[in-house]
């Protein structure tokens, strides 16, 4: 039986997502140009080892448009829905404090990309070179003043959440 609460927060909150996604995307023209090559070809992205008490994010389907940037794909009623994708994309899930920490200093959780080489290789690069800048966004919507101090603020929660997800990643360690 499906969840009522999922069936309305899920599309919505993947909505955000793929916005986020190409937020960041379009402020790196040398990843759009990669992705435009690549353009109609489909990549799938998939939890591994979820372990949180809560239902795990359901595979993501996505689509490059001609413009480098994401859409959603393999939508029930779509003519190519039922094809694999060219891309797989698994993010493991198996430590999340340790993944929670790795974000929190910037870096990334373990993710295992399968498929085309030559689409993979520049997902990699994409994964591995694109970062999104909070600071000069908070700056364009608040002005230098404000976003210095939303900054300032988000620099002390970013300092909590690290020492919080090491301390969490060190108990939740198997020896």
């Amino acid at each position: 039986m499906a969840n009522p609460v999922t069936e309305l927060l899920l599309p919505a909150a993947t909505d955000r997502f793929i916005l986020l996604a190409n937020h960041v995307l379009s402020s790196a023209p040398a990843a759009t140009e990669r992705l435009k090559a690549h353009a109609g070809r489909r990549l799938r992205v998939e939890v591994d080892n979820w372990r949180i008490p809560l239902p795990p994010p359901p595979p993501l389907t996505l689509r490059v448009t001609p413009a480098g940037l994401f859409e959603t794909a393999g939508l029930p009623g779509e003519p190519d829905a039922a094809m694999p994708p060219e891309l797989r994309l698994r993010v493991d899930a198996a430590r999340p404090f340790e993944a929670a920490r790795r974000v929190a200093t910037g870096e990334l959780p373990p993710v295992q990309i399968e498929g085309d080489v030559a689409f993979a290789a520049d997902v990699n690069w994409v994964v591995g070179n694109v970062r999104w800048d909070i600071g000069g966004d908070l700056e364009r919507v608040f002005g230098p003043l404000v976003a210095g101090g939303f900054s300032q603020v988000g620099d002390k929660l970013a300092q909590t959440a690290r020492t919080l997800a090491e301390g969490a990643a060190s108990v939740w360690r198997k020896p």
